[in-house]
């Protein structure tokens, strides 16, 4: 079976995030001051083929661990839709 799986990796809350900061001043510089508390993060898309579901969350869970995200710095959820 295969399967479809949606990463999203984002900073930790409790750190900076350089980078969203910088989307946030930018946003403001062309007038939309209304934005706040701007995050960047990354978003990834797998296409696993595993025998049911709970082994493409398996695999999609190490990939996350061990390559996608920075435990220390990072945290990450996906979602998995199975393919026709």
């Amino acid at each position: 079976m295969k399967f479809k799986a949606e990463i999203d990796v984002m900073p930790q809350d409790a750190l900076l995030d350089p980078q969203g900061k910088a989307v946030a001043n930018g946003l403001k510089n062309i007038g939309l001051s209304a934005v706040e508390n701007v995050r960047v993060g990354k978003h990834v898309t797998l296409l696993i083929d595993a025998a049911d579901k709970t082994a493409a969350e398996a695999i999609a869970d190490e990939a996350c661990r061990k390559l996608l995200a920075n435990p220390v710095m990072e945290a990450y959820r996906f979602t998995l839709v199975e393919q026709a």
